[in-house]
């Protein structure tokens, strides 16, 4: 194989540093060359729950790993806490990694712990990874755009933060019909009630939903049904979490019929 330039910045084995590196979806094949580097230069690594095993056994065999699981709904460590503790390591002299899982600035807390570790005096590098919203409708054969189909595409997370009300789904509904935007939804399954009751204020019940639990890993598995029957794939099929919710027009496209790929339900678009 050959040589790989590196950027003349990107030396990952000064002491003290910490780099956040985005772990993709879980196949440690959609890892970045950077991302590879980065882990394997690593003397502390700091895994988040969502990262897969086989990205984590990229570390070097020397690397303390220590892991700070952070999934909705589920007990996790404390932000503040994982701050301090790459803080410390920082401190001490050791290269860090963060790993997180998709991208380190989507719905990762990453820019929170960028200004936290620059506050402290804390050199800080990000290096970007594929996130599971890119993934999930990859891996169903089709485009987050397309001419015909979807001039934009909104991200958006079904899991606020307490206290916050999250995404006005009703209004974003009106703005994606308007617009011909595509939506990913991050961490909805718990609140799919609530996101498909807003949505249907501006978009159709016909409307394709795709619903992809395990993006990219072997035991990935998806649903496929409309915006009105969204409620009742979830409950039918068992989907859980963690899982992409993708809307709109640009699912159409993908196959209508169960076959060898595990779809689960066909879309009907006369519903």
């Amino acid at each position: 194989m050959r040589n790989i330039p590196t950027h003349p910045g990107d030396d990952f084995t000064l002491p003290g540093q910490v780099t956040l590196v985005g772990a993709g979806p879980g196949d440690p094949e959609l890892l970045t060359l950077k991302a590879v580097r980065a882990i394997q230069a690593a003397t502390i690594v700091f895994v988040d729950d969502l990262v897969s095993d086989a990205v984590v056994a990229l570390a070097s065999p020397s690397a303390r790993v220590v892991h700070v699981g952070k999934r909705g709904g589920c007990k996790s460590t404390p932000q503040a806490f994982i701050g301090k503790l790459m803080v410390v390591a920082a401190q001490e002299g050791e290269r860090v990694v963060r790993l997180k899982g998709g991208d380190p600035f989507i719905f990762g807390r990453g820019g929170e712990e960028v200004e936290a570790l620059r506050a402290q005096g804390i050199r800080v590098k990000v290096v970007n990874g594929i996130t599971a919203g890119l993934a999930a409708v990859t891996s169903l054969g089709v485009p987050l755009t397309h001419r015909d189909h979807a001039h934009g595409v909104v991200f958006a997370t079904g899991h606020a933060k307490p206290g916050d009300a999250g995404p006005d789904w009703s209004a974003l509904a009106a703005t994606a019909a308007q617009a011909r935007l595509t939506l990913v939804i991050y961490m909805g399954v718990k609140g799919a009630a609530e996101i498909q009751h807003g949505l249907l204020d501006g978009l159709p019940a016909s409307t394709p939903v795709a619903v992809v639990q395990s993006v990219s890993l072997p035991q990935q598995r998806q649903a496929l049904t409309t915006l009105g029957a969204l409620c009742e794939t979830l409950a039918r099929e068992q989907m859980a979490s963690p899982a992409i919710i993708v809307v709109g027009d640009v699912l159409a496209g993908v196959a209508a019929a169960r076959d060898e790929s595990g779809w689960v339900a066909p879309f009907d678009r006369a519903a």
